[in-house]
């Protein structure tokens, strides 16, 4: 990652929900594979607390802007894709805990699995259990098993979507262009969610590139 140190770019909420994914596979970067790979094998070869902690809160101090220019355009089903939404998920919620958690308590008010469960965030959850949750989420990928925390970053997705359609629902009448926004980051949200599940069953079968 780059070595130039900046003011952190926001990475606002309609960037997510117009995000379109990775291109096809034949036209990502060799580089984007190369540096994910290289990235997650010597961490977690030697994960060093230090060095972990520095990778987890990289977009903190340095802005999204190095991450995104590695791996954003990488296909969704791909290691680097997978960093790369982790570390995006993690910034959209560190750039609005409040109404992460909103959405996220909504949804397991409403939901009907185990979704909350494996995602693993206290409950009731507030801004700071939000925050707490992304971390432990990013911090697993380094340090734990890798397809486990794509998993709970699953479920965070599935539980945000559920959120975003009942807070769409009760907004229909009374604000039509805030209730379109949320379905269609409802949509994201469950897409991304898809996205981190399939990376998880190719990673437990050493086929995730």
């Amino acid at each position: 990652m780059s070595d130039n140190f900046h003011k952190p770019t926001q990475f606002s909420s309609n960037k997510f929900e117009a995000f379109k994914g990775g291109e096809d596979p034949e036209a990502i970067s060799r580089v984007a594979h190369e540096t994910a790979l290289a990235l997650l094998s010597r961490v977690r070869a030697d994960p060093d607390p230090a060095t972990v902690e520095r990778l987890v809160a990289y977009t903190d101090e340095n802005g999204i802007d190095a991450v995104a220019e590695l791996w954003s355009r990488a296909t969704p089903r791909s290691l680097p894709g997978a960093l790369w939404r982790i570390y995006l998920i993690r910034l959209l919620i560190r750039q609005d805990p409040e109404g992460t958690a909103y959405l996220y308590q909504r949804g397991i008010e409403l939901e009907r699995t185990i979704d909350h469960v494996v995602a693993g965030a206290a409950v009731p959850t507030g801004p700071i259990e939000i925050i707490a949750l992304a971390d432990e989420i990013l911090r697993g990928l380094f340090t734990g098993d890798f397809a486990v925390a794509l998993e709970r970053a699953a479920a965070y997705c599935r539980v945000t979507a559920t959120g975003c359609t009942s807070v769409a629902d009760d907004l229909e009448q009374t604000e039509p262009a805030r209730s379109s926004e949320l379905t269609t980051r409802a949509l994201r949200f469950s897409t991304t969610a898809a996205e981190f599940t399939s990376c998880a069953r190719l990673w437990r079968s050493e086929s995730l590139e």
